[in-house]
């Protein structure tokens, strides 16, 4: 197995810290991994992405010309990115922000409103951990509950506080494709 994920949007989503986290997550499996973050002198407001490279085996590039996954969370990484996927690929994006409607015919797509279910959650910043619940739940790359019985080490010490609300973002994005089946 070898995946290749790019997480994309405006610097500030937490774009970066999204990569990280399924990183550090998948490193904790035992995996080889390789993170290569990419963002303007601007960071705040400007665009961001990251390349996430998970493998059973040592990794040759972290480049990833065409990854399996992207996840979009704003309109501009929707029109860049949906490119770099190959026939087939899979494109996540947040349907709170993008307008589906251009997307490329043999990609699949799925939009989640991750905006309005971290504004329903009381933290609009979890937004992209809510993302990345739902992209464990998709993607299947590593455990989901291993992750949440990791997350104080992924977090680390300095935001153990955010502990609590990272977990019920997490749960909320993994939950949300089965929630929706049921409705």
């Amino acid at each position: 197995m070898l995946i290749k994920t790019i997480f994309s949007g405006f610097g500030g989503q937490g774009v970066l810290s999204t990569g990280q986290t399924l990183a550090k997550a998948a490193m904790l499996e035992n995996k080889h991994v390789t993170y290569l973050p990419s963002y303007g002198a601007e960071v705040r407001g400007g665009t961001a992405n990251c390349t996430v490279t998970i493998s059973d085996d040592e990794i040759a590039s972290p480049v990833a010309s065409e990854p399996e996954f992207v996840v979009a969370l704003n309109q501009p990484s929707f029109f860049r990115f949906q490119n770099l996927l190959p026939s087939g690929g899979f494109m996540l994006f947040n349907s709170s922000l993008v307008e589906a409607s251009s997307a490329r015919g043999d990609i699949e797509t799925l939009g989640i409103p991750i905006t309005k279910l971290a504004t329903d959650l009381g933290n609009v910043k979890v937004a992209n951990m809510i993302m990345l619940g739902a992209f464990i739940r998709i993607s299947n790359l590593i455990s989901f509950s291993r992750l949440i019985k990791n997350l104080p080490e992924i977090l680390g010490a300095s935001k153990a506080r955010l502990l609590k609300i990272n977990t019920e973002a997490f749960q909320t994005g993994f939950n949300y494709l089965e929630e929706k089946k049921c409705s």
